[in-house]
């Protein structure tokens, strides 16, 4: 284990550090695209302006090299999630504030990594909506997102993303095909009950929308203050909620990804946290026995890294993003071993053989990367190929990191 200056190191090794040529503040969207030259090329969302996406090409992980980076058309928006299936990547866009444009989605032809060119784009702006925060790109028929649309007004302004799916098997001519919303989101129904603590309060709003291949009729998708929720979207026209399991209040919500193991019967569930200094503290890594989809029950929570240690060094500390074994030929697979991020918490790897005893297998919180505004690291996301190299990324000027595990 390497240990000081602020730094944490166990069971990984370091390959390569890029800063992404000074715009090293990256969002929540990576996806690996086999290119048809036959280049490993990782695809990269950025946190906020003035940058939209980075292409690096991670053939060699000890050296990778940028191959094009673009630009977002306005500052007001943000592409902080993307997805690629094939030669196609989907973009999306947020806004900062509802009623601004550009908001919705992008497909673009990435089959020459250094030219992406825009397929179409599927406007999702309106006087009540931000856009597209995150999307779910998996079998190249239909993208799954959190977003707000034209036609879409929320109760409260913090719940202004529902769960959408949109039809993409004419990439050209995007059509959304359901949507489902949490009752009592909506303007002019009951309202849903907030939460306790006013602060803390971050909305009822979709975030991950997972589909998974081999079982195309359930979404497994995360509804913050809302918690997660099985739904069963069989009949694409009208998405419908199985079970849902919420653990706030006593904690404070903002339920962020749910990633099935669908051998084991076991869910995976991460809170994010939102407050700098570990304020909203606990926000953690549970293990959901889901044998009985109908009646999800929480049967452990992963170690997180030491609050007294790494909580106060500027930034957030909690969990946030999970590498979400995604069933494609270039993504790592494993029901046994889960890798979580946690801003200042860094990288950790889990063995989970034993669902209830779930075990710290590998740490990794490098030092604060030079020029950032916290002071601190602020590991974001994380993907992790076949070949079983790590990459991870920092939300602020950090770049990308590539790490290979020694466990």
């Amino acid at each position: 284990m390497a240990k000081g200056n602020g730094t944490l190191v166990h069971n990984f090794k370091l390959l390569a550090n890029h800063q992404l040529d000074g715009f090293g503040g990256m969002g929540e969207g990576m996806s690996i695209q086999i290119a048809p030259d036959g280049r490993r090329i990782l695809w990269l969302a950025h946190e906020s302006a003035p940058k939209n996406f980075t292409g690096v090409d991670v053939t060699d992980p000890k050296n990778p090299k940028v191959v094009v980076q673009t630009n977002l058309p306005t500052s007001h928006m943000r592409s902080n999630s993307l997805e690629v299936s094939g030669n196609i990547m989907a973009v999306a866009y947020q806004t900062q504030k509802q009623g601004q444009k550009p908001a919705g989605m992008e497909l673009f032809d990435i089959s020459k990594p250094e030219n992406p060119k825009s397929i179409a784009f599927f406007d999702r702006s309106g006087p009540h909506s931000r856009g597209v925060h995150v999307l779910w790109f998996h079998d190249g028929e239909y993208v799954h997102m959190a977003a707000g649309a034209p036609d879409f007004e929320a109760g409260h302004e913090l719940d202004d993303q529902c769960y959408q799916i949109i039809d993409v098997k004419n990439p050209s001519k995007p059509t959304e095909v359901g949507r489902w919303w949490m009752p009592g989101t909506k303007k002019g129904e009951t309202p849903i009950k907030r939460h306790e603590k006013p602060a803390l309060d971050k909305g009822f709003r979709a975030h991950n929308t997972n589909v998974y291949p081999s079982h195309p009729d359930r979404c497994y998708l995360a509804y913050l203050d809302g918690g997660m929720l099985i739904m069963d979207i069989k009949d694409k026209a009208n998405p419908k909620p199985i079970s849902r399991w919420d653990n706030s209040p006593p904690y404070t919500g903002f339920t962020h990804t749910m990633i099935p193991m669908f051998k084991r019967g076991l869910a995976i569930v991460a809170d994010e946290s939102t407050v700098d200094g570990g304020k909203d503290w606990p926000k953690l890594v549970w293990i959901l026995d889901i044998r009985d989809e109908k009646n999800p029950i929480p049967i452990a929570t992963c170690p997180p890294p030491a609050f007294d240690e790494f909580a106060h060094r500027g930034g957030r500390f909690g969990a946030h993003n999970m590498h979400e074994n995604l069933e494609l030929p270039t993504s790592f697979h494993s029901e046994d071993i889960i890798f979580c991020t946690y801003f200042g918490g860094g990288l950790v790897a889990y063995d989970i053989s034993n669902p209830y005893r779930p075990e710290t297998v590998g740490t990794f919180i490098p030092p604060a990367p030079n020029g950032s505004k916290i002071g601190a690291i602020q590991i974001n996301d994380c993907f992790v190929d076949e070949r079983r190299i790590v990459y991870c990324v920092d939300r602020f000027t950090g770049g990308l990191y590539i790490l290979e595990p020694t466990f």
